[in-house]
């Protein structure tokens, strides 16, 4: 079956719009985290190469000095670079410590002591950790005589060569950055330690940064998405305080918002929605003139009817008699046929909305339509075909449309006085194919070519008997082109001569259609 395509999408779509403004958020909340453990681990790294620098210089400096001197040089630099020094001999025995030697220059901050907003970061610094998955780090423990064998970057200073610099986290998880260097050739390593107390605030400060950064992005998304949820839910509530007012059907007429400033989704729902409202409304509208014109186009031949049968009783002439029994008899048809009629036109809607179009060729049933009647129609209305080439299979209900071409055929004869014709052209052009059917009777008056559409409109011709036709059967051929997708005017002959011209029209089938 043949569906119209929607509407294009104007401006940017809804779900477009939610996704974006949701997504957001989200990307700079997990950039944000992955961020600081960059900046982190970047921090550590110059901290590596500056310890190891020191540690190098220390040792090349502690290189031949005498103890005292040595000594000295610890103390000296321990204090003045915020360092603490030991230095050990071949066998790992602790020979000085500038903690020992002059007053520390730094101690490891008890977390016990510290107040709820430092407990609090370092929990924080802990979620961090887990989200980025950063790698465990040892904690960092210490004693006043600590031999060399409980530091792992002496031994592998030693088997290397080369100063080894490790981390560990403080009892506060503030970096411990221990360097160990070998001094001289006799096996004596020296081990440097710092508190880089700066690197953990320098984090926590960015951490700061980011959290207010991300704090208005977070103010930004929900403000907007209070915009977008006004945009979506206020013209959904109009939407359905119009729809139950239909519903409930206490106003005749419901002004549903069609808001065509919108060209989202909404937009194309409301529009939807308001054209579904007015063709509903136009159906029982329909519906009810449709009651309406059946009662009094059955009232007709009932009146006439009842007043031959009782003028019947009171009349003993058998030759009046017998013309009243034919005036009732004629009602008699009058009725069956109009019935007959009244049951095709309220049962085409729903046959049609549950049909199932096949492709077919309207040229070829033009022709089947055409060549059946020749057997049976009155021969002095021939009726003349004519295929005038192009593509004319149309998606369609055979029966339907043969119903079309059967009604034009008989509105078209109807007219025609003996001696004229009625011709029937077939053709396809672009993306329809087009049937007319021209007669030679008086034409359609301007005015009228409208009105003969209307259910029980009928123009007929003066000597044709009364009620021989219902009106019905121009109406029920435009429903049918119009389910088809199709249109069924009324126009002048091309050709100028005297006469109806009627149009069929229907879209031709389309690949998507097979």
């Amino acid at each position: 079956m043949r569906l119209r395509r929607l509407p294009r999408i104007r401006g940017v779509s809804l779900t477009t719009r939610i996704l974006f403004v949701n997504v957001i958020a989200l990307a700079l909340l997990a950039g944000g985290f992955f961020y600081l453990d960059s900046y982190r681990a970047q921090l550590i790294d110059e901290r590596f190469k500056l310890a190891r620098a020191e540690a190098d210089i220390a040792a090349d400096a502690l290189d031949g000095a005498p103890i005292e001197q040595r000594r000295v040089l610890l103390a000296r630099i321990g204090t003045e670079q915020t360092l603490r020094l030991r230095l050990y001999d071949g066998q790992g025995r602790l020979l000085a410590d500038s903690f020992a030697l002059a007053p520390p220059s730094f101690a490891l901050i008890d977390p016990e002591a510290e107040p709820w907003y430092q407990k609090a970061a370092r929990l924080l610094d802990r979620g961090v950790d887990f989200i980025v998955n950063a790698p465990t780090i040892e904690p960092y423990s210490d004693t006043a005589e600590q031999p060399a064998g409980s530091w792992p970057e002496i031994k592998a200073a030693r088997a290397s060569g080369r100063t080894e610099v490790f981390l560990r986290y403080a009892p506060d998880r503030t970096p411990v950055i221990t360097a160990a260097a070998p001094v001289g050739t006799k096996g004596e390593v020296l081990l440097s330690l710092r508190n880089a107390l700066d690197i953990t605030q320098s984090v926590r400060d960015a951490r700061q940064t980011l959290v207010i950064i991300i704090g208005i992005a977070l103010l930004l998304s929900v403000q907007l998405s209070l915009f977008l949820a006004r945009t979506i839910v206020q013209p959904l509530r109009a939407l359905v305080r119009a729809a139950v007012r239909v519903r409930l059907g206490r106003e005749r007429e419901v002004v549903v918002p069609r808001l065509p400033d919108r060209g989202d989704e909404i937009g194309l729902l409301a529009r939807a929605v308001s054209d579904m409202t007015t063709a509903l409304r136009q159906r029982i509208d329909a519906v009810e003139m449709f009651a309406a014109d059946v009662a009094h186009e059955l009232k007709n031949p009932l009146a006439s009817l009842s007043s031959a049968l009782e003028t019947m009783e009171r009349v003993d002439d058998p030759a009046l008699r017998r013309q009243l029994a034919d005036i009732a008899a004629h009602d008699v048809q009058r009725l069956d046929r109009l019935i007959t009629e009244i049951a095709d036109a309220s049962r085409i809607d729903a046959e049609l909305s549950r049909a199932t179009f096949e492709p077919l060729d309207l040229a070829a049933l033009a022709s089947q339509v055409v060549g059946a009647r020749d057997v049976r129609a009155n021969v002095s209305v021939p009726i003349r075909f004519e295929n005038r080439g192009g593509d004319t299979v149309v998606p369609g209900d055979a029966a339907r449309l043969e119903r079309v071409l059967e009604n034009l055929l008989d509105n078209a004869v109807s007219f025609s006085s003996p001696g004229g014709a009625v011709d029937v052209a077939v053709w396809g052009d672009g993306d329809a194919a087009h049937l007319t059917v021209s007669d030679q009777g008086p034409g359609i008056p301007a005015s009228e070519r409208e009105k003969v559409f209307e259910r029980f409109h009928s123009v007929r011709p003066t000597e044709e008997a009364f009620g021989a036709h219902s009106g019905l059967g121009l109406a029920i051929a435009r429903t049918i082109a119009e389910a088809h997708d199709g249109s069924l005017t009324v126009d002048e002959r091309p050709d100028g001569l005297p006469g109806a011209h009627l149009l069929l029209c229907l879209p031709l089938l389309l690949e998507e259609d097979e």
